[in-house]
């Protein structure tokens, strides 16, 4: 064999590499790919072509913007899922109580904050049990949504949390306000990544968020969005998650 026709075969067969390379990083983006990710994961966010969106606001420790917080949503008639850690119901059960009188969703977001991951079976169940008690004596509902604290989960985590009856919810626009790094940051990280279905990620003790607030949900309501509580964007039934923690409807 001479050696242009070696070098023939040689591109011929890097081409049909390349192509079938391509065809299975293109399918493994598509989520009805043939790849299967045996992974357990919560829902990040939802697979929709309505302009639907969610608020949510992890609630543990430090300063308390709870008050301005709930103001700005009452000006924009927007309601939002706060996901409150049992601890913080010891200091503050009337503003729990306020939270859940103005409309808007609760969360269980552990007792005490701890990594879950961490713990045993039995512990994990405990801690979930122990937040639910709190927010029942206050609201008198039981939660259906938990945020597992950090954002640390495992596999194990995932399905014990599913037994307890709860829906795992993360979140797919992060405005990392407890870094306090500044309100125009904060500000254009929102923006730029909010797409429809997404839920979005705040903390009522970080420094920029209650001025911040209204000027993303002007923003985002201009672009045609409309909020919701996580419990009303999110499917209940007949879906499936994809490799993301994209949320899709059967």
């Amino acid at each position: 064999m001479n050696l242009r026709i070696s070098k023939k075969i040689i591109i011929i067969f890097s081409l049909l590499f390349i192509g079938a390379a391509s065809s299975v990083f293109m399918n493994y983006r598509n989520t009805t790919t043939f790849i299967k990710i045996d992974r357990s994961l919560p829902i990040y966010c939802i697979d929709t072509k309505e302009k639907k969106i969610a608020l949510s606001f992890d609630v543990s420790w430090g300063k308390d913007n709870t008050e301005k917080i709930l103001e700005t949503l009452d000006k924009y008639n927007v309601k939002a899922t706060f996901f409150v850690v049992g601890g913080w119901i010891d200091q503050y059960p009337d503003k729990l109580k306020e939270i859940y009188k103005r409309g808007h969703e609760i969360g269980n977001h552990s007792n005490m904050h701890p990594d879950m991951t961490k713990l045993s079976r039995e512990k994990i169940i405990q801690d979930i049990d122990i937040a639910d008690a709190k927010i029942m004596q206050v609201t008198g509902e039981p939660t259906k949504l938990f945020r597992c604290p950090s954002g640390s989960y495992n596999d194990t985590v995932i399905e014990i949390v599913k037994e307890t009856g709860h829906y795992c919810v993360q979140w797919d626009v992060d405005s990392v306000d407890w870094r306090e790094e500044g309100s125009d940051l904060e500000y254009n990280r929102v923006i730029k990544n909010t797409k429809s279905g997404s839920i979005l990620l705040f903390h009522n003790n970080a420094k920029y968020t209650p001025d911040n607030l209204p000027r993303i949900i002007e923003k985002l309501q201009s672009e045609g969005y409309k909020f919701v509580k996580v419990g009303d964007l999110i499917y209940k039934d007949n879906y499936k998650i994809d490799y993301s923690g994209k949320q899709i409807a059967n």
